[in-house]
């Protein structure tokens, strides 16, 4: 006997349309193999074909979007209950939104799972607790951590934490939230994956303190499985052609903004981050390293090659700020952002980020041979799996120097290559 559930479509096999929905009505035509997506709204803006067409979601099996030649689009979720298969509308996409009839479609499969199964909603009803409501566990929770954290983890975390948590779930009890609240939860961001996948480990953090000060039971973390959103890594790297258009672009900028152009060709010479920079202090400089007192991963050596050793010395020393690059008010460290998006659409580069400068100096690196240990040592990785992203470039160096010896072979022995 098979269990209440969703029901995970077969790829192309299975024709849904002959489920019934919810209404009591079903449907003859026949769909055309349905499509496995992340449901939002670029699926719903997405031109109708000539037949009708399922879109199956990738992070919720069961939830779908039918959408027919004349251009209706219906959210709907499928599964099975008590052994029959079910198939109940949801809406239209002009009445709800695809984060709304994610929820729905979550909660139906929830209600599914759990029919015939005794509800402890009036259970916890009848329990009285103690516990104190998130809001206020917050206010707990910030004066004991955020001391330890530095300010840039500081900053983000409570916008995590007063914005995101609190909004969603600050006039809930610290002991009530539950796994599936988590869920229902998650699916609010599907616009947003990257905001979600940085606030969840800061909730985690928050509920596992609060088992250690006995406000929840051991082991409830209910953060705790939550699959994050997967998303593609955002790495860039240039080519020498684009190196060359950077190189012309900051010689155009330097009479403007000399500070800013130095700035920018040293996290190009030491693959150093923004904000290391940004925020670097003469008292540092002690060549040929930069002794950073603290960084993203702790005390940090950057090492200073002979380009990036002109940069500095060719830079006005203010000891009255003490930084290398303040801003205009002098007691501030600059932000490099703002011109360099002057400076990448100068350069033809709209899609560089500050960031992927990083990413070019490990390629080049590679490219000339230096190993992924050497690599995570001149970035300063704190882990070896850190560096590990750019084992698949030290791959291709090796096939193409494979691929050159064995040309060099075959016209030393008079083979075609």
């Amino acid at each position: 006997m098979q269990a209440n559930g969703y029901l995970l479509p077969a790829n192309g096999a299975t024709n849904h349309a002959q489920a019934r929905s919810g209404d009591g009505r079903g449907s003859g035509e026949k769909a055309k193999p349905s499509s496995r997506v992340r449901l939002n709204g670029n699926i719903v803006r997405r031109k109708p074909g000539k037949r009708i067409r399922e879109y199956w979601d990738i992070d919720l099996p069961g939830f779908g979007l039918r959408v027919n030649p004349g251009g209706r689009r219906t959210w709907f979720v499928l599964f099975r209950q008590r052994g029959k298969l079910r198939r109940v509308s949801l809406g239209t996409s002009r009445d709800i939104s695809p984060a709304t009839a994610r929820r729905l479609a979550r909660a139906k499969l929830a209600e599914v799972a759990l029919d015939g199964l005794p509800t402890r909603k009036k259970a916890r009803a009848a329990q009285r607790s103690d516990a104190p409501l998130l809001r206020d566990y917050a206010e707990r929770f910030w004066a004991d951590y955020s001391r330890h954290w530095k300010p840039s983890t500081r900053k983000r975390n409570e916008s995590a934490i007063f914005k995101e948590i609190l909004g969603a779930f600050g006039d809930r009890r610290i002991d009530d939230l539950a796994k599936g609240d988590i869920l229902f939860w998650r699916d609010s961001f599907v616009e947003r994956p990257g905001v979600f996948n940085r606030t969840l480990p800061v909730f985690s953090v928050m509920m596992g303190y609060a088992e250690r000060l006995g406000l929840r039971p051991r082991g409830s973390n209910p953060c705790k499985g939550t699959p994050r959103y997967k998303r593609k890594p955002m790495e860039r790297f240039l080519s020498p052609h684009e190196y060359a258009r950077l190189a012309t672009a900051l010689r155009d900028y330097e009479a403007e903004q000399p500070l800013y152009v130095a700035a920018i060709r040293l996290l190009v010479y030491t693959g150093a981050r923004c904000g290391e920079i940004e925020q670097l202090r003469w008292e540092w400089v002690q060549e040929p390293r930069l002794m950073l007192p603290d960084s993203k991963t702790g005390a940090k050596i950057v090492y200073l090659n002979r380009q990036a050793q002109a940069v500095l010395d060719g830079m006005p020393n203010k000891a009255d700020t003490g930084l290398v690059f303040p801003s205009v008010r002098g007691d501030k460290p600059i932000a490099l952002s703002p011109i360099w998006l002057e400076i990448r659409r100068h350069a033809a580069l709209p899609d560089v980020r500050l960031h992927d400068l990083r990413h070019s100096f490990a390629s080049i690196a590679i490219a000339d041979g230096i190993s992924l240990v050497v690599i995570g040592k001149l970035l300063g990785h704190a882990l070896a799996e850190t560096t590990e992203r750019y084992a698949h470039l030290a791959d291709e160096a090796i096939a193409d120097a494979a691929k050159r010896i064995s040309g060099s072979l075959a016209r030393h022995l008079g083979i075609a290559a």
